[in-house]
């Protein structure tokens, strides 16, 4: 049975996606004290736009008692966000060790009392994110003491009542080409498509691909990834290609045993797989094609595991090679193959938003059927109490929004 994200309001529900508001859009960043820049707050992550820093400071305002810091680290040139698992290493900038502070009194995000919310050692990846106590405090800044950073974007998420709208994209080159170095001011992002269409929802989008990995190169990195990115609440899953390069099927059973391994190792976490269907090769150019023993295992670790059906790749770009780089296995970038991967997976995701922001209006239409006096819905931290004519009741959410048993 697939899981569907339902919304926090009824103890019958199993899940709930809650909102996680993106309190840093479009706000000024403060670099090293002396400069300023809209680049690193403006959603695009588009790749020219970096800072090169070992100080970045954002003013988030008072209200939220903890917030989901993330940051992305410019790579063109060097592709693969990790700095492990790497089959074909790229030359990339890594920000090894710094610090996350904040602050309550500063003025101008260099001043003032700081205190050390969050210590990261030997990073090894180019984008994550980590909770933030936020309690009382207004500002936000990232600091190294070490190497400077090449930010390319850092957002700051309330994450008050939860934070479980958190993406990471784990995948192959095809979307470390596809899902970030192609970024252009025109490509919207998979996370700007979703606040479009529900506007009440600003995910944190975390990007991941790799060059040449396969699923065998993950489970030898799985403790890796889970440090990095463990606490995200979902993994959008591109894999396949590399795992049947050639388009035969001598690797099959390794590769349903490494995606189950991966997915086992995810829900332990708390996290909630999407899987994508491998993407078609234009077998003209590449002189092959997946094999269709690929796709039919994938559709089975979906409904086997009740995962979240991804985007089917594998007929989108069999239909339209003309997305299809010269090599007929990459996406091409000159002809929107990039924006077209970002557009199907908010297609795929979008359900997960629909479901919830259906059942929140239906809530909402009855409660405002009745008198607001007669009813109240009150969050308090991870719990949430509904007061009716009727009585009341309270229901308790984990982090990620499941209810607590």
């Amino acid at each position: 049975m697939k899981f569907l994200a339902l919304p926090l309001f009824c103890a019958a529900w199993a899940f709930a996606i809650l909102p996680n508001e993106n309190l840093s859009q479009g706000k000024m960043a403060y670099v090293d004290g002396n400069d300023s820049s809209a680049y690193l707050t403006d959603g695009s992550l588009t790749n020219w736009k970096y800072k090169e820093s070992k100080n970045v400071a954002l003013h988030i305002g008072e209200g939220p008692s903890k917030v989901f810091v993330s940051w992305e680290l410019y790579s063109f040139g060097g592709i693969d966000w990790a700095d492990f698992a790497l089959a074909c290493p790229h030359t990339k900038t890594l920000l090894t060790d710094f610090a996350i502070l904040t602050s309550a009194n500063s003025t101008t995000g260099f001043d003032g009392d700081w205190d050390t919310a969050y210590v990261v050692t030997q990073n090894q990846v180019l984008a994550r994110g980590v909770a933030v106590d936020f309690e009382g405090k207004s500002w936000i800044r990232l600091v190294s003491d070490d190497n400077a950073g090449q930010f390319l974007e850092v957002e700051v998420f309330d994450i008050s009542n939860g934070q479980n709208d958190t993406w990471f994209f784990m995948g192959t080159s095809i979307s470390a080409m596809g899902i970030k170095q192609q970024d252009s001011d025109t490509t919207k992002t998979t996370a700007m498509l979703i606040h479009e269409q529900f506007p009440d929802f600003t995910p944190a989008m975390l990007r991941g691909g790799v060059s040449c990995i396969n699923t065998t190169d993950i489970v030898n990195h799985l403790p890796e990834y889970l440090e990095a990115v463990g606490n995200v609440n979902f993994w959008a899953i591109e894999m396949g290609t590399n795992d049947g390069w050639g388009g035969g099927t001598w690797n099959l059973s390794t590769y349903v045993q490494n995606l189950q391994t991966i997915i086992d190792a995810a829900k332990a976490y708390g996290i909630s797989v999407v899987l994508a269907r491998t993407l078609a090769t234009d077998s003209s150019k590449a002189g092959w094609q997946i094999a269709p023993e690929f796709l039919a295992a994938e559709d089975s670790l979906i409904q086997v595991n009740g995962l979240y059906q991804g985007p089917d790749f594998y007929a989108f770009f069999k239909e339209h090679p003309e997305y299809l780089a010269s090599d007929g296995v990459h996406p091409n970038g000159e002809t929107g193959g990039g924006a077209a991967m970002h557009r199907l997976w908010a297609e795929a995701i979008a359900p997960i938003y629909a479901d919830t922001t259906s059942a929140i209006y239906s809530h909402r239409k009855r409660a405002s059927s009745a008198s607001p006096s007669l009813v109240k819905v009150i969050v308090n931290g991870g719990s949430v109490e509904i007061r009716t004519p009727k009585g009341s009741s309270v229901q308790n959410f984990d982090a990620k929004g499941r209810i607590a048993h």
